[in-house]
């Protein structure tokens, strides 16, 4: 066992202790505020962090609470570990209390919101960092940790902290999975809508980076023309209301992320397949969307490339109000595509079908040499740490990196594991968090020795 495990080892109550004290604060986005531009509790999460650095000797700097960083020693930074302390809703589902962690002995779990995301990580960070600094490793090269409050919500903290200060040429952040992420595909997001004058109500979806799990259908009495209509499940045919009622119907679907539709199922698309509401709108929108199919080739799209792999296009919310249907559309696109190119395809497909654009924005895609010397040497670490094989890999979503040339997800998750990101119940076991640590330390070694 290494020195370095040694001292992790030590510190291991340690480091439970302060996880413990970080998931306390429900660190979720609240209102702005003068002086807390993501809310109180972000900015509560980011001082906890900060003076606890501070007590560790290293020198911190908070950039106004959009985010914070702690540099180890007083050399130029050329290495910075990006972490973040925001986490998102609780929502419902858990089985223990979501803001005081709970570690089950008998299952190693330390169950918490911001466990593995990215609270958990954060601690590793900071714990790898300390064993660096309190071990005498001969650091020839400056180290950093950058803390953020906004990965959740758009990481408008990490744009404002590059306007005032400048990153280190090397950056990695253990907010993703292990080995090492180095290309992520492209994101857009298209928003539009068209006139709706039936007296069917449409509720479907509630975030544009989720497959829809359930499509809410609420057909009404129209006095105008003496009738509605609805679509009835149980015979399969559409029926007509002829009395002052309403008539309300689910359709029932499996929710995933918007970059891995393929585990899920589109209960808006299964709407559209069954033909369920007879008009244009509906009638193009089937035709664009087929229920199963994933990769948006009947918008023209479909594209795929041999590192990223095939791309994915889903439409994740489908919803009526005052007299318009709003739709949103996901798309994660390959890297040998770019933002412009999928969005002429996409939004001259929409408007071709009758359809306004109301919004439509997004990123390039994301790719760090896998040959160079710094992913190299991560991949060295992982390998020496843990035994198993180092390799780069692709993913659809977008880690916190995605802008940040060079950059690379280097984290926290080991493969093969769920530690229920973003679910109920999320968790990072002890040994997890350890070995999180050591990996982090094992790459300061690496990269600035």
């Amino acid at each position: 066992m290494s020195k370095i495990r040694d001292y992790l080892e030590a510190h291991k109550q340690e480091m439970i202790d302060f996880l413990a004290e970080l998931v306390a604060i429900p660190s979720v986005q609240g209102e702005a505020e003068e002086g807390f531009p993501f809310g109180r509790m972000p900015a509560k999460a980011l001082e906890t962090m900060l003076i606890k650095c501070g007590e560790f000797g290293f020198t911190v700097d908070n950039v106004e609470n959009y985010a914070g960083s702690a540099d180890i020693n007083s050399l130029p930074a050329e290495l910075a570990v990006l972490t973040h302390l925001d986490v998102v809703p609780v929502g419902t589902g858990w089985t223990t209390e979501p803001y005081v962690l709970r570690h089950e002995p008998d299952t190693d779990k330390l169950v918490g919101r911001g466990a593995i995301d990215d609270k958990g990580p954060a601690v590793a960070a900071l714990f790898a960092a300390r064993a660096v600094k309190e071990l005498g490793l001969p650091l020839k090269k400056g180290i950093r940790l950058i803390f953020g409050t906004n990965e959740e919500n758009g990481s408008a903290d990490l744009a404002y902290y590059r306007k005032k200060r400048e990153l280190p040429p090397m950056v990695f952040t253990p907010d993703g999975e292990y080995p090492v992420i180095n290309a992520e595909k492209g994101m857009l997001r298209v928003y539009f809508s068209t006139e709706w004058s039936l007296p069917v109500e449409i509720k479907a979806g509630t975030v544009i980076n989720a497959v829809p799990s359930e499509c809410r259908i609420t057909s009404t009495f129209d006095p105008k023309t003496g009738c509605g209509v609805f679509f009835d499940t149980e015979t399969g045919k559409t029926t007509k209301i002829t009395e002052k009622k309403t008539h309300v119907e689910t359709i029932n679907g499996v929710s995933a992320h918007a970059s891995t539709p393929e585990k899920g199922e589109n209960a808006i698309t299964k709407l559209l397949s069954a033909g369920r509401i007879d008009c244009e709108p509906m009638n193009e929108l089937k035709k664009l969307f087929p229920h199963g199919e994933f990769s948006g080739k009947s918008c023209g799209l479909g594209f795929s490339d041999d590192i990223s792999g095939d791309m994915t296009c889903v439409l994740s919310m489908l919803n009526t109000e005052d007299g318009r249907l709003h739709g949103a559309i996901d798309i994660r696109f390959p890297l040998d595509r770019t933002k412009a190119e999928i969005s002429d395809i996409i939004c001259g497909k929409l408007r071709e079908a009758g359809f306004d654009i109301d919004s439509c924005d997004g990123v390039e895609p994301h790719c760090t040499d896998e040959n160079s010397e710094f992913v190299q040497a991560l991949l060295r670490v992982y390998e020496r740490v843990t035994g198993d094989k180092g390799r780069c890999i692709a993913i659809g979503g977008g880690t916190y990196v995605h802008e940040i040339e060079g950059g690379v997800a280097f984290g926290a998750e080991f493969p093969n594991e769920d530690g229920h990101m973003h679910c109920p119940d999320e968790f990072i076991t002890v040994e997890n968090l350890l070995k999180n640590a050591e990996i982090m330390a094992e790459a300061m070694a690496e990269l600035c020795c």
